[in-house]
């Protein structure tokens, strides 16, 4: 066998490794058993909320529920235009007005709307004009951090 076809067989081998160890499942710990509870989400201001993150300056989120299968939480604020590659989201606004990105349409947020977003969806770039933008996000499965990727 020459060099250059034992290099395209170690090249070909390795591509088709990457892809089997793509499509394997992403890993979480257990989550514990969701507990009964009654959550008031009209008392959460950014003032009792935590500091938000550095990739995310403009938007408080505190996470509410942690199960095998997904996430909730609330968030308060704007953030930048992104997408996840492996979660789908599902966003209700419950107070404020603004715009948010859905792919390439700028939508008018208003209480009660609901946003629903597939991975590889860009959307945020939001803004905020009446109120604080309170949105409440359910992710499904759970994001791994890593996973938001800002776009332009």
């Amino acid at each position: 066998m020459t060099q250059h076809a034992r290099t395209a067989l170690v090249a070909a081998l390795a591509f088709a490794a990457g892809i089997g160890l793509a499509r394997l499942p992403v890993a979480f710990a257990a989550a514990a058993p969701l507990q009964p509870a009654a959550i008031d989400l009209t008392t959460f201001t950014p003032d009792n909320m935590p500091t938000p993150a550095a990739a995310t300056p403009n938007l408080h989120s505190k996470t509410l529920v942690i199960t095998d299968g997904m996430t909730g939480a609330i968030q308060i604020g704007t953030v930048a235009k992104h997408y996840h590659a492996n979660v789908n989201e599902i966003q209700v606004v419950m107070a404020g007005t603004g715009t948010e990105w859905l792919n390439d349409k700028q939508l008018t947020l208003k209480p009660g709307m609901m946003l629903i977003i597939p991975p590889n969806t860009n959307h945020g770039g939001t803004t905020q004009t009446t109120g604080a933008l309170t949105i409440v996000s359910f992710k499904s499965p759970p994001q791994d951090p890593a996973d938001i990727h800002f776009v332009p």
